[in-house]
């Protein structure tokens, strides 16, 4: 099997300085569907989360668990402390209305009830957790608990994993509906229950879509939001920031000013100048590639095609990769796949009746 490459070549001009820094210890400003880290400051340094480890909680249950089911709340709450919604053992809940309180009030008694509920045991919640962990690219986590409580032994983690968890997250759109909602009400068979979400960037920034404070004494300040405008989908993290609401703000408002969403792949038929091993059949990708770049780049962007020359394939098989570079980093690829050509319908019939005038 040979190979043989096409490379097309976009040359960009010099880009702005992203200007921005924050107060935080660590931090990241992603685009949550391509995952380009746009700023980013000791993104990998691991370190307590504090509550914004909820995100998981909250995911995990909504994968695993039916949220529509009535909870009656055991005595598992009572080794609750911190922030809370004050249930109380013996109330009756929907696993859903917990799943507010945990996310617009940061109870940490709703997040043992959650995991006793999904899991019928905190220590096997947290196993899906880090299990999630794993399977989303999270390599430098560790959850031990649902709340992020870290007197004893708390969750860690760094900017970076945390906000391929929150892009992985608001793809879910019942995650996206709790984490967006500003305020929420609840009644139960022992109290009527009004929870006003912490995240103040909701009724302060126009942009933000969702998030998650959190705040202990070895953590401080930890807070996890997204926003979209222009197309664009990002998330900040930071992490040790007391002015985390106003670097969340200037970081969103610096990408959205910047950078804008180009399509460099398209799903569908393409057309590769010069490959002719397989011009009888029709090439294709199955999804679109969006990114983010600056108006201009200072570095090039390449579009590199390495088509596999298969002596024997079929309908449908992969035939090479289609590869995306920006500078000399690979940014992105994916597989190109083979079809067979539609005949012309009208090509066709018109053969049919050239056929008929021959008899």
């Amino acid at each position: 099997m040979k190979k043989f490459f096409l490379m097309f070549v976009i040359l960009l001009l010099p880009f702005k300085v992203f200007a921005y820094d924050t107060s935080a210890r660590s931090a990241i400003l992603m685009d949550m569907d391509s995952h380009r880290i746009i700023y980013g400051k000791d993104i990998h340094r691991v370190q307590s989360v504090a509550s914004i480890s909820k995100v998981m909680t909250c995911i995990v249950a909504i994968e695993n668990a039916n949220i529509n089911k009535k909870v009656v709340i055991g005595d598992e709450i009572l080794k609750a402390y911190g922030s809370g919604v004050y249930i109380r053992q013996g109330e009756e809940i929907k696993l859903e209305d917990l799943l507010y309180g945990l996310m617009l009030r940061s109870g940490n008694d709703a997040a043992l009830a959650i995991a006793t509920a999904v899991s019928g045991d905190v220590s096997k919640f947290v196993k899906l957790m880090n299990d999630k962990a794993k399977e989303i690219g999270m390599k430098n986590t560790e959850f031990n608990n649902p709340s992020g409580l870290d007197e004893e032994k708390g969750n860690f983690s760094n900017a970076y994993d945390m906000a391929l968890l929150m892009s992985y997250a608001m793809k879910n759109e019942k995650f996206k509906k709790i984490t967006s909602t500003k305020d929420h009400v609840v009644k139960t068979n022992m109290n009527v229950y009004k929870w006003h979400n912490k995240n103040k960037l909701l009724f302060t920034y126009k942009n933000i879509t969702g998030g998650k404070t959190g705040f202990t004494k070895i953590a401080r300040r930890t807070l996890i939001t997204s926003a979209s405008a222009n197309n664009l989908n990002l998330t900040v993290v930071t992490l040790n920031d007391g002015n985390d609401w106003k670097d969340h703000k200037e970081l969103y408002e610096e990408a959205f000013n910047q950078y804008k969403p180009y399509t460099l792949l398209k799903k569908g038929d393409i057309s590769i100048l010069n490959e002719s091993y397989y011009k009888n059949k029709t090439l294709y990708l199955k999804e679109d590639f969006i990114y983010p770049l600056l108006e201009s780049e200072e570095n090039v962007l390449k579009i590199k095609f390495e088509i596999n020359k298969k002596r024997f394939f079929k309908d449908k098989d992969e035939v090479g990769k289609a590869k995306v570079y920006l500078a000399d980093k690979q940014i992105h690829q994916q597989a190109i796949f083979i079809k067979n050509k539609k005949e012309n319908k009208k090509n066709f019939f018109e053969k049919i009746f050239r056929l008929g005038k021959n008899d």
